[in-house]
């Protein structure tokens, strides 16, 4: 199964009409990890007529179809981000290999929103993906009016994009009716202002460009909620979309698809910086991606509060070993780079125990099996940043790419053990 078929599975599985019909790897891998049995006697609708609980409630259609959408809107505004960041660096020249790789992952997480679309209804597919890509013109038409100091570009991209709220709101409400239209352009609101300020901080040379990217991630949760909750009454999915179970899962697709694009991010920003951890934007990137595992640290401490701390040592020794990595292949230092490899390694192990410690439901080994292609992949992504190759925004996506499946391993064995529905 190739990168985009993996990233739709949730999605498309999410979409199906009865959990028959779903049958993505993550949600096999889930249901072993957290001890699950297969539900039964749940009734279709938007709701489950007999409550789901426990790992099952984490792999109904309506929790796989909002996480599958946290994860690709989330995804959305960071490789918008990037594409818009490099697009700024390379003074505007969109025929750059680097734009052109950037906008091309860009363009593929389009495909795949448009495809999730068109997975329960056929003939939004094409209306869909030309009006996001629409969207995406015009934030890089603001980038470049931004960047050229043209004003009458600037303005004009501002006015397109409050007026594609209102088509876009259109497009949704006339597909499922359940999402009233001014609601849905509305929702955008947060999504338009946050990703204008993160331009602007690109544009300016502000270090405060990588919190203000996360700001703009941080918005995309609550619009998968919003579509999730409309898809999934208008196709009367089994479970519910805004359960405990799903809002963990989706907290925890969110989270973890946000730390590989901020890893990334900040590992980029580092060989830029020569290996100066100290310099502003470096400190910044950092910043913005330890404020990802406080979150990551506080989700966990809601449900366990004595695994807070720990959790967040690990996590940040984790990343720490991914810098150490970076470093010793910006230097060409085997030996810091054989290193590394090894530390990651132990922490598979000593992170899969942590968790079971916690969650019973979850083997050590799988959990310490499940980050194998995490670290393997991030690996190939920090290859790019050193070689400078194109092709670091596509295996940044494809590294980001495994964590959906992370979440809902996680997700299933937390909400067995909470007995969440």
């Amino acid at each position: 199964m190739n990168r985009t078929s993996l990233r739709l599975a949730a999605v498309v599985c999410g979409l199906a009409i009865t959990t028959a019909a779903c049958g993505s790897n993550s949600t096999t891998t889930s249901s072993t990890a957290a001890g699950a049995t297969p539900t039964a006697g749940v009734t279709t609708g938007a709701l489950a007529m007999t409550a789901v609980t426990g790992a099952d409630a984490a792999k109904t259609p309506a929790a796989e179809l909002r996480a599958g959408l946290t994860y690709l809107l989330t995804e959305h505004v960071y490789l918008a981000g990037l594409a818009t960041g490099t697009a700024v660096a390379k003074k505007g020249n969109l025929k750059d290999p680097a734009v052109v790789g950037a906008v091309k992952a860009l363009d593929a997480n389009s495909v795949a929103l448009s495809k999730a679309v068109g997975s329960a209804y056929p003939t939004a597919e094409k209306p869909f993906l030309a009006s996001w890509r629409q969207h995406i013109g015009f934030f890089v038409d603001y980038t470049l009016g931004k960047a050229t100091k043209n004003a009458t570009m600037t303005a004009k991209a501002v006015k397109d994009l409050d007026g594609y709220r209102t088509s876009f709101g259109q497009l949704i409400n006339s597909v499922v009716p359940e999402l009233p239209a001014t609601a849905v352009a509305d929702e955008l609101k947060p999504h338009v202002a946050s990703l204008f300020a993160a331009i602007d901080a690109q544009v300016a040379g502000s270090p405060t460009q990588f919190s203000l990217l996360e700001t703009a991630a941080g918005h995309m949760g609550n619009t998968a909620k919003v579509l999730a909750g409309g898809i999934a009454a208008n196709k009367k999915l089994v479970g519910s979309s805004d359960g405990d179970a799903s809002t963990l899962r989706a907290g925890l697709t969110s989270l973890l698809v946000e730390h590989v694009y901020l890893a990334g991010i900040t590992i980029n920003q580092a060989v830029a910086d020569k290996g100066n951890l100290k310099s502003p934007a470096t400190a910044a990137a950092v910043g913005a991606l330890d404020t990802n595992s406080v979150n990551l640290s506080k989700a966990v401490g809601s449900a366990y509060p004595n695994a807070e701390k720990p959790f967040l040592a690990s996590w940040r020794q984790h990343i720490g070993f991914f810098v150490n990595y970076a470093l010793g292949k910006a230097t060409m230092n085997a030996a810091m780079t054989a290193k590394a490899v090894k530390d990651l390694d132990g922490y598979r192990t000593s992170f899969g125990q942590l968790i079971n410690s916690v969650v019973p439901e979850l083997p050590a080994t799988a959990v310490a099996d499940e980050l194998k292609p995490h670290v393997a992949s991030v690996f190939k992504a920090i290859g790019d940043v050193i070689t400078k190759s194109p092709n670091l925004f596509t295996d940044l996506a494809a590294a980001a790419a495994h964590m959906p499946g992370t979440a809902a391993i996680l997700a299933g064995g937390i909400s067995a053990n909470k007995k969440l529905s």
